[in-house]
């Protein structure tokens, strides 16, 4: 290995990025069609803490709390809209009974999903409890730790009571690159 090779492996390393395991990396090269490769990749970006969502003990939220967190530069009357059950639901996943593991794995893969078929609103319907160490108000309390972890999340909030309460979350995902330029041309000709 080179001088240039190693500096690079170097900084990989110092800034996070791991190699594949060579178990991965066989089942990768052995995958034979492209939904078996998918399948594949998408397992090994959810392994782990490769995503930085942790299953690790965290502390648990009050289960009658809402959650809530928006990203920096989203208008305020999105976030307002959203909070208020204001726009169209698009897609929804049932957590509920699930482990936290299963979860997060059922999570990414979701919400990916709903980037990928262009869905900007979804609702995740965590379940809940009296007490904080019920399994829906720890997986609340890690929603809440997940959720702003991954970059295309823009804001959540907990649901209005016709959709769950705080038994339930909305998410406003980010709008897909075609979606974007459809609305700025949508837009432009306006002026």
């Amino acid at each position: 290995m080179g001088q240039d090779q190693s500096a690079f492996f170097e900084a990989m390393q110092h800034e996070g990025v791991t190699p594949l395991k060579p178990k991965i990396r066989h089942q990768l090269a052995k995958a034979k069609t492209d939904a078996d490769l998918f399948d594949l990749r998408r397992k090994s970006a959810t392994q782990g803490s490769d995503q930085g969502l942790t299953t690790d003990p965290i502390d648990w939220l009050h289960p009658l709390d809402p959650i809530e967190w928006c990203r920096e530069g989203v208008q305020q009357g999105v976030y307002r809209n959203l909070r208020l059950g204001k726009y169209q639901l698009d897609a929804r996943l049932d957590l509920m009974n699930k482990t936290p593991a299963q979860a997060r794995e059922e999570l990414v893969s979701f919400l990916n999903e709903s980037m990928r078929l262009g869905i900007r609103t979804v609702l995740i319907n965590h379940g809940k409890g009296k007490h904080a160490s019920t399994i829906g108000n720890k997986l609340k309390s890690y929603l809440c730790n997940w959720l702003p972890q991954l970059d295309y999340v823009l804001c959540f909030h907990s649901c209005m009571p016709q959709h769950g309460g705080t038994g339930a979350v909305y998410i406003l995902l980010k709008k897909s690159e075609s979606a974007r330029q459809a609305n700025l041309e949508k837009h432009s000709r306006r002026r």
